[in-house]
């Protein structure tokens, strides 16, 4: 009886406009709508056209970094315009503002990279060029073939695919879960994270809203996947301990396996040549132990890679 009463929608979600942050969005709704009992209609979602999309022939790093994903959509919750934002938790800074809190972290989607071109980089010809503006996918890519050149792709997936038909690049490298949330799953290979580590929080979706608005906090929790958010906050305290920046090449991987999470990290010198990686096992919401193991990363790191992270002493 509310329901047929209620004047406008419970819930207001920002989200970027692109195809996939779309995507995500309509996953947030439903899994809102499908936890409360809601129509469809009690939820309304809000896009904005972000920094990040404007610009496009520039890597992130040159034009502003990850802000460049969250800055209107931080901007329209602190003017109330909206409840929440809805974000790929890997394009989101780690250092946020005070008034805002992670509110919810939907299942994580397959965590690893598609190599689109090949069926491997073994498979790649020598000299091949790579197409990606992640300094993680190029170090490790120059890392496994130092024989490839790298040139810079940005834009959505539609883009990038784009380019890479155009004959710009023989290769690049896209999100496994995004390519699965824009139902092209068919699209590319599978790297194996034995050899080919993601980013941080790679594949997941984050609620973000003001840490005052406790209704909205409650409302979004009960969509809250636990081992998932365990996953990520620990990939994100590493890099929180790395000072790790859009030019620093990062890859993690962290699983929860029901009792406990493993963590693997690899830090990279920006050319690949050089590379340091490690791992290690604590309780899930031990912070301090990803935090430990950055230290330890950073300690043995060779110059060339401790310049690009700001964590090195």
């Amino acid at each position: 009886m509310t329901e047929t009463l209620h004047k406008g929608p419970i819930l207001r979600l920002g989200t970027r406009n692109s195809p996939l942050a779309m995507a995500q969005a309509h996953e947030t709704r439903a899994r809102l709508c499908a936890a409360h009992g809601w129509d469809e209609s009690m939820v309304e979602l809000v896009p904005v056209v972000a920094s990040g999309d404007k610009v496009l022939d520039r890597p992130l790093a040159e034009i502003g970094g990850k802000a460049l994903w969250t800055k209107e959509l931080d901007q329209w919750l602190h003017e109330r315009q909206i409840d929440a934002s809805v974000h790929s938790l890997k394009d989101v800074e780690t250092l946020r503002p005070a008034e805002l809190t992670i509110a919810a972290v939907l299942p994580r989607a397959d965590k690893r990279d598609r190599l689109l071109g090949a069926k491997s980089l073994a498979d790649l010809p020598p000299g091949a060029v790579i197409g990606t503006s992640a300094p993680r996918r190029a170090a490790q890519a120059l890392s496994l073939r130092p024989d490839c050149t790298v040139v810079t792709f940005r834009g959505n997936v539609a883009t990038r695919l784009g380019k890479l038909e155009a004959g710009e690049a023989d290769a690049t490298f896209l999100a496994a879960a995004g390519l699965l949330r824009l139902g092209q799953d068919d699209l590319g290979h599978a790297l194996a994270p034995a050899q080919w580590l993601p980013a941080p929080a790679q594949g997941a979706i984050a609620l973000e809203c003001r840490a005052d608005d406790a209704e909205t906090c409650k409302l979004l929790a009960a969509i809250d996947h636990a081992p998932s958010r365990a996953e990520v906050m620990a990939e994100r305290a590493l890099l929180t301990g790395l000072g790790g920046t859009c030019h620093s090449p990062i890859a993690v991987l962290c699983d929860y396996d029901g009792e406990g999470l493993t963590m693997r990290a690899a830090l990279f010198s920006p050319d690949g040549k050089d590379k340091i990686e490690d791992s290690a096992q604590f309780a899930a919401g031990d912070l301090e132990a990803p935090a430990r193991l950055a230290r330890e990363l950073l300690a043995k790191a060779p110059p060339s890679i401790a310049a690009v992270f700001n964590g090195a002493s």
